[in-house]
């Protein structure tokens, strides 16, 4: 369950801030983040059927259609539920008309300010870290059961449906599942599941979704693999171990700035030493996670702070390889969220980058099938 009063004490500090009386969440992460639970019943709909909001209180509005089901089953029995007649007003309409002013949504309501609540979801409290390692073990079970059993004859949207379905029977959503044979992995860095069969070797990028929260992971499967992919792994392996420490040292005050600008440098620098310096060019690196798949992807230059604890699912890419897993990285430790124990690991060593550890940290290694 949500630690409501974690909750209260970081929006009193926003609404104080900013001269605000009330803020409100109906996009999926963001009522999750608030209160727990689930508002969405249209999976293609950016907005969900319930808002929660905070003016010194919880609230939830929704509509007569929705009131019983969410008390009864997605929100703390100390928010209160407010409904309203489905055929009398929208969503928006009804928290306007409910919510003390000046406030702000994180989406449109008329005369309310917008915003963005990535800020406010960082770092994680204690109580996200838990349900974290929780989502991230799940998510990791899931699919090493998929991967464990695949074969080079296997489609690739065979072996998207499999993950779809054990992720599933966990209650775990699946907004991304990307499986790439060898000649598509090689082809593209999105691999979108097609009727090509996996050849020589398959990548499985995921990233899974329960409660708000979001881990993603990769697993690379060996089948009769390219003789360069081993060396090229490791690369990726590198970089990742390096933005890995770089983001810590930033945490602990270690790497000048603090931000994930700094940390992208020591990517784009890891990248040159292991013999890839352009490869960051082709795919985004990734960044800090938790109520979103990136609540800020690195770029040169990005100002983004580094908080701690947090979620963080870098994900660097040399040409068909990939090296991903869902870490919570705080100042005392790097904690791989997506994991299970039983998926082979190496020692990887960060590169040698002024005011960042090398001390090597485990990673996940390709299955030799």
């Amino acid at each position: 369950m949500v630690d409501l009063s974690t909750r209260a004490a970081r929006l009193d500090e926003y609404l104080s801030a900013r001269g605000l009386e009330a803020v409100w969440f109906a996009r999926p992460n963001g009522f999750a983040w608030l209160v727990g639970g689930d508002n969405v019943v249209d999976a293609d709909s950016e907005v969900g059927v319930a808002a929660a909001g905070y003016d010194g209180t919880f609230r939830v509005v929704t509509d007569s259609i929705e009131a019983d089901r969410l008390a009864e089953e997605e929100v703390p029995e100390e928010v209160a539920v407010e409904p309203y007649p489905w055929y009398e007003a929208s969503l928006a309409e009804a928290v306007a008309e409910r919510s003390p002013t000046p406030a702000a949504a994180d989406f449109p309501v008329p005369n309310f300010k917008p915003i963005d609540p990535s800020d406010l979801r960082q770092p994680l409290t204690d109580d996200d870290v838990e349900r974290y390692r929780e989502l991230g073990r799940e998510a990791a079970i899931a699919v090493e059961t998929v991967c464990r059993n695949l074969e080079p004859d296997d489609p690739e949207y065979e072996v998207a449906a499999g993950i779809e379905i054990s992720l599933a029977s966990r209650d775990v959503n699946t907004p991304v599942v990307l499986v790439g044979g060898a000649d598509r992995a090689q082809a593209y860095r999105h691999f979108t599941p097609t009727d090509a069969r996996l050849g020589d070797y398959a990548l499985v990028s995921v990233t899974a979704e329960r409660d708000g929260l979001y881990a993603s992971l990769t697993r690379a499967v060996l089948f009769d693999p390219p003789e360069w992919f081993e060396k090229r792994h490791r690369a990726a392996a590198r970089v990742e171990a390096t933005a890995l420490a770089a983001t810590r040292a930033a945490v602990r005050g270690d790497l000048d700035g603090g931000t994930a600008g700094t940390v992208f440098t020591a990517i784009q620098s890891a990248y040159e030493a292991v013999g890839f310096p352009e490869e960051w060019t082709h795919h985004h690196q990734g960044g800090a996670a938790g109520f979103a798949g990136r609540e800020w992807v690195a770029t040169p230059g990005s100002t983004d702070r580094v908080h701690a604890p947090m979620g963080y699912a870098w994900n660097p890419t040399v040409q068909g390889t990939k090296s991903e897993d869902t870490h919570l990285v705080a100042d005392d430790r790097i904690e791989t969220l997506t994991k299970t124990g039983r998926w082979p690991t190496h020692e990887v060593t960060p590169v040698d980058i002024e005011g960042i550890s090398t001390d090597p940290i485990p990673l996940h290694a390709p299955v030799v099938r």
